[in-house]
This record gives structure tokens, sequence and C-alpha cells, in this order.
């Protein structure tokens, strides 16, 4: 994170605390970023309480620029901004939808984590960061390049915020339930299919000294077991990752990260691999 040029902070109004513009200094403290506020209202001239953050954020001492922009929806103006602006790192409030709205149509948050060609920092909670444990979610059941190397990315990010915040550094791996019909015998009993996952992790281990104590490998699905987990250690961030191929219409990512979003009681961080990344721009510049 401390190669990020410009963060860019999506400011909401009706959001008098600006929980991410704060997450935004606090990284930008230790990146020396720029910061780039964006108001995303086609209707209503924000520039005056705009520019009063401007100056109140630079006398903290960052370099802020602040717009204003309305695309056809929240998602796009944020990607379009985001383009422009050439942000490493979008950072924005996530307020949950109603289930209902959720169940009829597709909240512009998860759109963003979907289509957006850069991390994304979804700001839930007040809680400082200081102090704090950190959880990186993992999938070391696939061992496929692309896969390893968002691994070390999700690893990458969650020491970075842990050294930051002065906290501590967790990660978790789901693992499949044993069956005992399965062709590969280590997959018919718990211990062994255990054992399994924690020689995989083994090498990040040894590359982020990350104790035992501070790996957890459990039986079941991530979905579940990320919010359990990131409750039980109280944590303040957690990084997860989300890998799709290329040349889709559009991009399809894993729903984890979607589905935990509500779920998880902490700050959340999306990841892509590069040539998602890539597909993605492609997909902007060609709108």
């Amino acid at each position: 994170m401390q190669a990020i040029r410009c963060i860019l902070v999506v400011i909401d109004p009706k959001q008098p605390e600006n929980l991410a513009l704060k997450r935004a200094c606090l990284i930008a403290s230790v990146s020396q970023s720029r910061l780039h506020l964006l108001v995303c209202d086609g209707k209503q001239d924000h520039s005056q309480y705009l520019n009063r953050l401007r100056e109140e954020t630079q006398t903290h001492g960052h370099t802020v620029s602040v717009g204003q922009a309305w695309r056809e929806n929240v998602y796009q103006t944020i990607i379009s901004t985001q383009q422009a602006e050439g942000c490493g790192l979008v950072i924005k409030q996530h307020i949950p939808d109603n289930p209902l709205k959720r169940a009829l149509l597709t909240p512009d948050d998860w759109k963003l984590l979907r289509y957006c060609p850069c991390p994304v920092l979804m700001v839930k909670t007040a809680t400082p960061w200081t102090g704090g444990n950190v959880l990186a979610a993992v999938d070391v059941g696939n061992a496929d390049i692309e896969h390893r190397t968002l691994h070390a990315s999700i690893i990458n990010h969650g020491y970075e915020i842990a050294a930051l915040a002065g906290g501590n550094l967790h990660v978790i791996s789901a693992h499949p339930s044993a069956m005992l019909s399965a062709a590969d015998p280590a997959f018919q009993l718990k211990e062994t299919i255990e054992t399994r996952y924690r020689d995989a992790c083994k090498q990040f281990q040894a590359e982020f000294d990350v104790p035992d104590s501070q790996l957890h490998i459990k039986e079941g699905p991530a979905d579940a077991l990320i919010p359990h987990v990131c409750k039980q250690l109280q944590a303040v961030v957690t990084v997860i990752g989300t890998v799709a191929r290329t040349g889709l219409s559009g991009a399809l990512m894993g729903n984890t990260a979607e589905v935990v979003l509500d779920a998880l009681e902490s700050d959340v961080l999306v990841l892509k691999p590069d040539d998602i990344i890539e597909h993605l721009e492609e997909l902007v510049a060609q709108r």
C-alpha cells in the first residue's frame, strides 16, 4: 500500500462522520498519497462542503484535491473518476442495503467490488485500527499460479495494515468437510485435510512470519467462517481476494466477497489479480 500515489475517497455528505476520509488520512500518513475526495451527485452542488473538507484535511499535512461527478450510477461514477485520477485505492463507507432491496437489485457496493480496477476498502465501523487484529482470508485449496499470486498479495496487504496499525496479522483458510467417498484418501479424514491445508500455508508463514497460533484452518464454507473468526478475533480489517477469468462479458467474481461484506464486523479490503484488473480497465476504456 505504500506504493499508492493517489487514494480516491468517496464522500457522502449524508454521513457526517466521514469514516472513509479518516481511514484515507491514516493510510496517506504512511504512504504520502495524494487524496482525491469525490461526491457522487448530479443534482445538488457540494462545492462549498468539499472545499471545507479539503482545507481541513490539508491542515493535517495531506495533499488534497476534490471533485463532484455523476455518471449513470454510483459505481460507474467512482470507477470513471478512479481511472481519470490514476488512483491506486478506492475507500468508501459501506451502508448495507435492506434485505428486500438486496434480493431484488444487486447493490452498488457489490458492483463496485466486481468492476473496480483497483483495490477497494469498504469502511464499516468507526473502531480505530490502532493495536487491532487484521484478518487475511486465503483459499489454499487452490494452488494454481493465479491463486498463489493473489494469496501473496492478500498476506502482504494484511501485513502492511497490521504494521500500520501496530496490530497482529491472522490468516484464515476454510477447508471442505471430510468425505468417505473422496477418491483421494487425504480428503476422507478431517485431520488429514487440515494437515494438508496447514502444509500449504508454510511458505507464506515463513515469508511473512505468521506463527501457527495466528493461522486458522477451519472446516466449513468460507462465507460463514470468515465472519465468525473475524468476530472472535475482533478484527479491525479483513483482507479478502477474488479470482475471475478474463474474456468474459463483464468480470465475474466469486461471490464470497459480496456475501461476507454485510456479515463482517470489520472494515473490508478486497483485492484482485493483475490480469483481472487489466481486463476491467479494458472494459472501462470501451465505455
